[in-house]
């Protein structure tokens, strides 16, 4: 999958992909609310919020194991799930894509 730039990330719209327990892939909906252009040194490069119903009845929200779960926009890879706030389970932060793949090619 293309991984977008930083630039080609706009707020709004969204998808996250998780693998539930049972190794079933679902996507559902969450929303970017910031994006951190100009972070470059660690995971909280934009703010989600989970939008979608079924999510939220499922979980409450962001859940320990969503960590690592990619972010799709625009058909897209812009980043990963990194954090949960604690005072609000339906956000959290989320690190670009440019920046995981920086940190491969350091290895």
């Amino acid at each position: 999958m293309e991984i977008a730039t930083r630039e080609e990330i706009k707020l709004g719209k969204a998808t996250l992909m998780w693998i539930s327990n049972d190794r079933t892939k679902i996507e559902f909906e969450i929303e970017i609310e910031k994006i951190f252009l100009n972070n470059n040194e660690d995971n909280k490069s934009m703010l989600i919020k989970v939008k979608d119903k079924e999510l939220l009845e499922k979980t409450g929200g962001i859940i320990q194991g969503m960590s690592g779960s990619p972010i799709i926009q625009n058909g897209k890879f812009i980043g990963a799930v990194t954090n949960v706030l604690v005072n609000d389970p339906t956000q959290g932060y989320a690190v670009f894509g440019d920046i995981m793949i920086k940190e491969m090619h350091k290895k």
